[in-house]
């Protein structure tokens, strides 16, 4: 029974992690501009743009490397 109660309080974990994450992200799509943080490289010339969201994929990273660790913490208590 025990790890029955771990494997819920980890997919409640997991179902708020996902909800805010998805808030977040509506957020961010619909008026913040993640893709307008600086350091981002936008090059345009003619009908041709290339986008290089450097700073996006640090942030993205950084992020995803604290939920993971969250979620690890979780698992090994």
């Amino acid at each position: 029974m025990n790890n029955l109660e771990s494997l819920g309080k980890l997919l409640i974990f997991i179902s708020v992690v996902l909800f805010v994450a998805g808030i977040l992200i509506y957020w961010l799509g619909r008026g913040l501009g993640i893709v307008k943080l600086p350091g981002d490289i936008i090059y345009k010339k003619g009908n041709v743009t290339i986008f290089f969201p450097v700073v996006s994929a640090i942030a993205l990273s950084i992020f995803l490397t604290v939920i993971v660790n969250l979620v690890l913490y979780f698992l090994r208590r």
